[in-house]
């Protein structure tokens, strides 16, 4: 699947440090790998049926600032991220528009990639849709239940009266965390450090469904979903006509482009569990190795009080915005004045003071380039150079680095011929922090 076009990357002269990044597994401030020429990532992407509201740009503008810091680090990065573009809700949208499932996936799929573009965004080097991984996926699953890994669960009706087909296939957590005997083998709050109470009461609100009879534990994951009337379904191979589970599509996907362990798993913190523990089960069952060295997540944007949520309804969209006439890189400015690992609400007054933030970084350099003497001295620049790469390096502190650019421009407007090259300092707030001035 295609992605959109990339912003320009070039690297600002000298090395800026590998950056660090909190580790929601380790649940502390962890240094990145600094002696590998490479790192990988991977980011869980959207499933397309309403993209893209701001909890998403959020998260995609968090990691688009550490492939910068990768990057400005002399780091050559592999970047993959999916599209789940066959799961219930996209179903369940589609059934209830009357539009076909494959026509809204195409359609928001590609209102993300604009809004992704519009956004300065750096896209990832494979955007992979679930659908194209299904040959991947089928000889795991089959592989997992003949290792004992996963089981078919019989037909049954559940609590609600919904009958299901036999031929659904479950991961099965107990047996993976017990097959092998290392002392950092995956186990049930490996990724998340979730207590299994608190799991409990997640399990049913982020997809899974612990009531579904047959199961051997509540926590078991859907791999292999048998064919139902009405529902679109692909040849599975032994496992009979179906459809893919959300989780294991991730991790399928992961191991075919980066290998196992990769740098960084990424995603909203509403994938800690159970989507990233899962698929850190799945990985470890079926190749013995950590899915990921790191596990970074971004924090939630709410409104009004509330998670901003499409089951809620209460979405700030992108493209609406970009509707209304909001520069994109307002809407940027406005993501990035938020920590990313903090939870936050999403207010216009945010977007209001983000046009104003960059109304007067466009003054400052263009008083700067309008200035005779401007660039006699480097000081100014150079020093904003190692505020900015020294906040963003530490746990890609983005609030911190827009207040070193203020304090840069502020000067500027002040004593411009004091302020450095204007084209230097654009370039670093282009490169670093993804706004074009």
């Amino acid at each position: 699947m295609r992605t959109w076009s990339s912003p320009a990357l070039n690297r600002l002269g000298s090395l800026a440090p590998v950056p660090s990044v909190f580790d929601s597994r380790l649940g502390e401030i962890a240094q990145l790998p600094e002696a590998e020429e490479t790192a990988g990532l991977y980011v869980c992407g959207i499933t397309p049926y309403d993209a893209t509201h701001m909890g998403h740009a959020a998260t995609y503008i968090t990691f688009d600032l550490l492939v910068r810091a990768w990057v400005d680090a002399g780091k050559s990065v592999t970047y993959v991220q999916n599209v789940t573009d066959v799961d219930d809700p996209l179903l369940d949208r589609a059934r209830d528009t009357d539009v076909d499932w494959r026509d809204l996936a195409q359609d928001q799929t590609d209102l993300f990639r604009a809004d992704m573009e519009a956004l300065s965004v750096v896209p990832p080097d494979h955007y992979i849709p679930a659908t194209e991984a299904i040959d991947w996926l089928v000889p795991w699953v089959e592989r997992m239940i003949e290792d004992g890994l996963a089981y078919r669960v019989p037909a049954g009706t559940d609590d609600a009266g919904v009958e299901h087909p036999e031929g659904d296939v479950y991961f099965d957590v107990r047996a993976a965390a017990d097959t092998r005997n290392d002392p950092a083998r995956w186990y049930l709050g490996y990724v998340s450090a979730y207590s299994e109470e608190h799991m409990a009461e997640l399990f049913p609100e982020r997809g899974g469904d612990p009531g579904r009879p047959g199961k051997r534990d509540p926590f078991d994951a859907l791999l292999w979903r048998a064919r139902r009337d009405g529902e679109p379904h692909w040849d599975g191979g032994s496992l009979g006509e179906g459809r893919p589970g959300w989780h294991i599509e991730c991790t399928v996907i992961a191991q075919r482009f980066l290998g196992m362990p990769y740098t960084v798993q990424g995603g909203g913190s509403d994938l800690r569990f159970p989507h990233h523990e899962m698929g850190a089960g799945h990985a470890f069952a079926m190749t013995g190795e950590r899915m990921a060295e790191h596990y970074v997540h971004a924090g939630m944007v709410g409104l009004d009080g509330e998670k901003m949520s499409k089951s809620r309804g209460n979405l700030v969209l992108v493209s609406a915005l970009r509707r209304q006439g909001w520069d994109p890189r307002a809407i940027r400015l406005a993501v990035l004045a938020n920590h990313y690992r903090s939870d936050w609400f999403w207010t216009e007054d945010l977007l209001t003071r983000a046009e104003e933030r960059l109304a007067t970084w466009r003054r400052a350099l263009a008083a700067v380039a309008g200035d005779t003497g401007a660039g006699t001295s480097s000081e100014a620049g150079d020093r904003l150079v190692e505020e900015v790469r020294a906040a963003l390096g530490r746990d890609l502190d983005s609030p911190l680095a827009l207040e070193a650019v203020d304090a840069w421009a502020a000067g500027a407007l002040a004593e411009p011929s004091r302020a450095g090259s204007a084209d230097d300092v654009a370039a670093l707030i282009s490169l670093r922090l993804g706004v074009e001035l």
